[in-house]
């Protein structure tokens, strides 16, 4: 077996409502007709439509226990690829500053430069450019380099 992509990414969360609004109109996911699926949860595809869903949400209701801090096994984030550009990071600087969302880092990892932030329920996201002419397919070693405070 050979994994060809990654496919989709499911989380759980605690009002389906509050984070169709940050995965929607924050981050930009296209919702996959609201209310087909039947029970408490929303489809969402990228701006490229490479898949029938990229995210699936799933509303578990407000008493769910948070996700506990620190070393611990399970889901540390996941990326999601911005744009190829610095300018279109700034850009999404922007929109999550007027959205009042809070940036928790911000780090150069040579091939990559990226923002993290949480989602409603605490989930680390991490919206990302790769460095354009770093080349780590020929030298993998880059991928590993030490992490560098971003300056935007």
């Amino acid at each position: 077996m050979e994994v060809k992509d990654l496919g989709h990414i499911v989380l759980y969360v605690r009002n389906l409502e509050r984070s169709v609004g940050f995965y929607r109109d924050v981050l930009g996911f296209r919702q996959i007709d609201p209310g087909a699926l039947g029970f408490p949860a929303a489809a969402f595809t990228s701006a490229s439509g490479r898949t029938h869903h990229e995210l699936l949400l799933i509303e578990v209701g407000e008493d769910a226990e948070a996700q506990p801090r620190g070393r611990r096994v399970g889901l540390y984030h996941f990326g999601l690829k911005v744009g190829d550009s610095d300018d279109e990071l700034r850009h999404a600087l922007a929109a999550l500053e007027e959205a009042g969302v809070t940036v928790t880092g911000a780090s150069d990892h040579t091939v990559s430069h990226s923002l993290y932030i949480l989602d409603p329920d605490g989930n680390e996201v991490e919206l990302y450019v790769d460095v354009p002419g770093v080349d780590w397919r020929s030298d993998p070693a880059l991928v590993v380099s030490p992490v560098k405070p971003l300056r935007l």
